[in-house]
């Protein structure tokens, strides 16, 4: 649809086609009558803001004539002639509500006399007359207010919250008069008088009749939109509207007038602009006829502002539908909220102590009614066109209850209810960082192409588990667009921590929303946590494969600490998404904590570099070491490098634990030895020494197992990543058998190849021992010297059998194979020696 045919169809979102009503008569013509109204006592329901005591001194009655009607608009047009506004309170009326006893009757039927007012207000005592002008002060000077204008004197003027405290206060009103308009619309009850007796029946003061014939058009009446298209006759006659069940605009505003009247609230329909269906952002309004009628109520000697029409629910143009959606915001809106959306044609209407002029209206940023009932503020823009600067722009909002917010970028259409539903789950566009502090969201745009753009900002608060709802919109112009690399989409919402985090027991990261800058294609991420928490970690780049990214990232888990390692083998953007549950809690789900993007500009990581695969979710030392008993490790961290190709990593099994470690690396060739020939585990006393010798250079895991329950499995206990530098291959170590155990320590030799027809030293501790023999192609008997060590020197032969430490213990006598060495061979060392002599592969179980 072209914007021309867009603006001619849409451009009247919330119609009407009917006279306004006529003004209410006064009883007496040409005269002020004084009346003194009863002190009452407020009911103590929380309607008004306290209980006391409330007395009207006088009123001021105007004179008012019969206004003739006006010409009807013509056909196509929505908007009748601008009403007079019913006359206020007189400059010497308090400003009070008057709450009403159950058996008043309205006031259109309770006019006095002109003897018996003179007499009531002769009543009245001087001195309390006296002592309210005292307490008020003087009064301001006024401009001589015409017949109906709102109060103009600058903070003489009442606010919602005055009324009442929130609209829960309404529960029993409410309840009545939804089910009452179901009874009335079963019985087909369509009088006005009579709709009205039966749905005030039981209010006790004006506040709760205005409540209650409010709610009743939000939930009998829908917007006719097949009239607001022009598919049929628009129905705008009171016992139209009633009768058919919906109406366009102006069938709710005299409606409410004519349902006001009945129960003696002054009531007046303002016309004016909204921003509603068919509204175009920037749409210039001067001298454009207005689209759109609501309502104005004088509430003790206040005005107050209303529109049944929106808070009955909103039109869905694509479908020509009307969704019903109960919006408690537009009863009795502040002024500086209600200007937000609807503009009068009369500038009095605006209830603002300083108006704004139209043009002020078209650029404001349309705010939504959930972006006042979330207690949101805009920082900026304070309008909602944007041109981006350096291919940027910039949105901030502030809240003053936790939120969760998203948003949404679209191509640029000219209609403000259109693209972008009103609800979002999460966000799809990669066009934007969102980010979040403690109490303020700040949302860096930064779009693909040249262009006009329209955002939307949606919200909902923190503990909330409804979809987002919009809050917000602007418009963004993009003369160049900044060239940058493509940021991963991000569904869960915000960058940095989540705002409910804190509640999952992250107390604090070392890294914010902003994007982090990554250094020699490596980072690490480090969380406080309040709690001991299992977590587990997601990387995310454009061109990335799952399980590439996967080999990308190490996790360490400690009581009060979390710290993911991120590799980066490509340069560009990455999310980095944290996800936590508690420790102990393996039932629970986990949740996202926080989300962080990382920038890799410079040098990257190779692919051979990537951590080992089958790596576990906890490496190094914490919260599952020290619930087994293993403690004091000689390495904190999960990453160990090494220049030699050899390290030791040592620590304390407490509780006597039965272990076992594997070695592992990605192998694009059958190594010379296997991989567990280069591991050897020492165990005394309570200390555990695992040596490993690198075959060469590259990353290598090393895993730790334990044995928690003597009937048990082997559990994981951490894994260790194991980088080396040297390319010259460590030698293996000796293969280790069963009867290899708690306080056995070989001190030579320690390797596990031994050169051909040579004499090697041998010295080994074994506990309990009676004796302890090498046996190769000769037997070789070790003594035992004072250091408890059995020592001897040992022919290897020439290789035709490898060489076996056993040992002898008790008095069966019987020798039991501890380690075997392989011997090298005239070829170079033997491979298959081991495996052809039935040693078994080294399982370093000790």
């Amino acid at each position: 649809m072209s914007a021309r045919v867009a603006i001619q169809k849409f451009s009247f979102p919330f119609s009407c086609a009917a006279r306004l009503p006529q003004q209410h008569e006064a009883s007496q013509e040409g005269r002020v009558q004084a009346k003194a109204l009863e002190l009452h006592q407020l009911p103590e329901n929380g309607i008004l803001s306290q209980a006391r005591p409330v007395a009207v001194i006088g009123a001021l009655v105007q004179n008012r004539k019969k206004t003739p009607e006006g010409p009807e608009p013509p056909d196509g047009g929505d908007t009748p002639a601008s009403p007079q506004p019913a006359a206020a309170s007189g400059p010497g009326a308090p400003a009070k509500l008057t709450v009403e006893g159950e058996d008043q009757r309205p006031a259109a039927k309770r006019q006095l006399s002109s003897e018996s007012a003179a007499r009531t207000a002769a009543a009245v005592k001087k001195s309390a007359v006296r002592t309210e002008a005292e307490r008020r002060g003087p009064p301001k000077p006024k401009p001589h207010l015409g017949r109906g204008d709102p109060p103009a004197a600058a903070g003489e003027r009442s606010r919602r919250r005055d009324l009442f405290t929130g609209t829960e206060v309404f529960v029993g009103v409410d309840a009545h008069v939804v089910s009452a308009g179901a009874e009335l619309k079963e019985k087909c009850v369509y009088d006005v008088k009579s709709i009205v007796q039966s749905i005030t029946r039981g209010a006790r003061n004006e506040l709760e009749r205005l409540r209650a014939i409010w709610v009743w058009l939000c939930h009998n009446i829908e917007y006719d939109v097949s009239g607001y298209l022009g598919h049929s006759e628009k129905l705008s006659a009171p016992e139209e509207v009633i009768a058919a069940g919906r109406g366009v605009c102006c069938g709710y505003s005299s409606l409410c007038a004519e349902m006001c009247r009945e129960v003696g609230i002054e009531c007046q329909e303002v016309p004016g602009h909204s921003k509603g269906i068919g509204y175009l952002q920037g749409q210039s309004l001067k001298d454009v006829k207005s689209d759109h009628l609501w309502n104005s109520v004088l509430l003790g000697g206040h005005w107050f502002l209303l529109d049944a029409c929106w808070g009955a629910g909103r039109v869905d143009v694509q479908r020509e539908s009307f969704v019903k959606r109960f919006d408690d915001f537009y009863f009795l809106t502040d002024p500086e909220e209600f200007i937000e959306s609807h503009f009068p044609d009369e500038e009095k209407w605006q209830l603002l102590d300083a108006p704004i002029p139209v043009e002020e209206f078209e650029r404001r940023v349309f705010k939504t009614s959930a972006f006042f009932t979330m207690g949101l503020r805009l920082i900026q823009p304070h309008y909602f066109h944007i041109v981006t600067d350096d291919g940027e722009a910039n949105v901030s909002l502030s809240f003053s209850r936790p939120a969760t917010f998203t948003y949404e970028i679209t191509q640029h259409q000219d209609l403000l209810h259109c693209g972008a539903p009103e609800q979002r789950e999460s966000s799809g566009s990669s066009f934007g960082l969102l980010t979040l502090s403690h109490r303020s969201m700040k949302l860096q745009l930064l779009p693909p192409a040249s262009g006009a753009y329209d955002v939307k900002v949606f919200a909902r608060p923190e503990a909330a588990t409804t979809a987002l709802v919009w809050v917000c919109s602007f418009t963004v112009e993009c003369p160049i667009p900044r060239a940058m690399e493509e940021i991963p989409e991000n569904p869960f919402l915000s960058w940095g921590l989540q705002p409910a985090a804190g509640s999952l027991g992250v107390a604090g990261s070392s890294l914010g929303s902003d994007a982090a800058e990554v250094e020699q294609g490596a980072f690490q991420l480090a969380l406080k946590t309040s709690r001991p928490l299992m977590m587990l970690c997601e990387l995310v780049h454009p061109g990335l494969e799952a399980a590439v990214a996967k080999r990308c990232l190490a996790t360490q888990i400690q009581p009060d600490a979390l710290a993911c390692h991120v590799l980066c083998p490509a340069r560009g953007f990455y999310r980095l998404s944290v996800f936590v549950r508690d420790y102990e809690k393996t039932e629970v789900k986990f949740q996202n904590a926080g989300n962080f993007l990382l920038r890799c500009k410079g040098k990257v990581v190779a692919p051979d570099q990537l951590y080992p695969p089958n790596l576990g979710s906890a490496c190094g030392p914490g919260t599952r070491t020290l619930e087994a008993g293993l403690s004091k490790f000689s390495h904190a961290t999960a990453l160990v490098s090494t220049q030699q190709g050899k390290c030791n990593v040592t620590f304390q099994n407490q509780r006597d634990l039965e272990l076992h470690a594997v070695l592992g690396r990605e192998e694009d060739k059958p190594p010379a030895f296997p991989l567990s020939r280069q591991l050897f585990c020492t165990y005394t006393d309570s200390k555990v020494t695992v040596s490993v010798s690198l075959p060469g250079a590259g990353v290598y895991r090393l895993g730790l197992y334990a044995k928690v329950t003597p009937d048990g499995e082997f559990d994981p206990m951490c894994d260790f990543v194991l980088r080396n530098s040297s390319d010259r291959p460590g030698a293996p170590f000796p293969a280790v058998y069963s009867a290899w155990r708690r306080g056995c320590v070989l001190f030579e030799p320690r390797v596990g190849v031994l050169e051909r027809l040579a004499w090697v030293r041998f010295r080994v501790r074994v506990p309990g021992a009676q004796r302890v023999s090498v046996m190769g192609e000769t037997r070789t008997d070790l003594k035992l010297n004072k250091s408890r060590v059995w020592e001897g020197e040992v022919f290897s032969g020439s290789g035709l059998q490898p060489l076996k430490l056993a040992a002898a213990s008790g008095e069966s006598g019987d020798m039991a194979v501890l380690l075997t060495f392989d011997i090298e061979q005239l070829g170079g060392r033997d491979v298959e020696t081991s495996l052809q002599t039935g040693a078994p592969p080294n399982t370093a179980t000790w």
